[in-house]
């Protein structure tokens, strides 16, 4: 017999991230942990970045994709640990890069990227999701979420945003 936090798991499998939707919560790793509490769902989210505005809307979808189902839990919004670009899957990285979002390195002393450290600084080769080039530019260091940097590819003359290692 399947568990109630198994079907909950099965339920939110495909909520998409609503700033990106060509990934789920699930694989860009907001969505934490699902408890089965004495019947009660628990389901445990980790926002991008404690200023996330999407939360919200996340935390909606979470509710009605587990109504749908026939569930009901609590939303719980935990800030630690805190989220890391590390915990994005494989297979949503290269969704990342298919929807042209170059995605994020792994973490490591020398390419920790910050949203306070200047663009001079960055030591990160971006290769472009388009082309493939690793002859870009950052144009600005924040794009159309503070998640991500705004590049431009230098041979194709793409603009794409870059997913921010943190």
């Amino acid at each position: 017999m399947v568990s109630r936090a198994e079907r909950a798991w099965h339920a939110l499998e495909a909520v998409p991230d609503p700033e990106i939707p060509v990934v789920s919560i699930r694989e860009l790793g907001i969505l934490r942990e699902i408890n089965d509490l004495d019947g009660e769902l628990e389901v445990v989210i980790t926002p991008t970045y404690s200023g996330c505005p999407a939360m919200g809307q996340i935390e909606d979808d979470v509710r009605a994709a587990l109504a749908a189902n026939g569930l009901r839990g609590t939303v719980v919004t935990r800030l630690a640990p805190a989220w890391t670009t590390d915990w994005i899957t494989p297979p949503a990285r290269e969704k990342l890069r298919e929807f042209g979002i170059a995605p994020p390195h792994a973490l490591q002393p020398a390419n920790l990227v910050r949203f306070a450290r200047p663009a001079a600084d960055n030591e990160v080769d971006v290769t472009c999701p388009r082309c493939g080039s690793a002859n870009t530019t950052e144009t600005s260091h924040f794009s159309s979420t503070a998640c991500k940097a705004l590049y431009k590819c230098l041979d194709c003359l793409e603009p794409f945003d870059y997913f921010k290692p943190y």
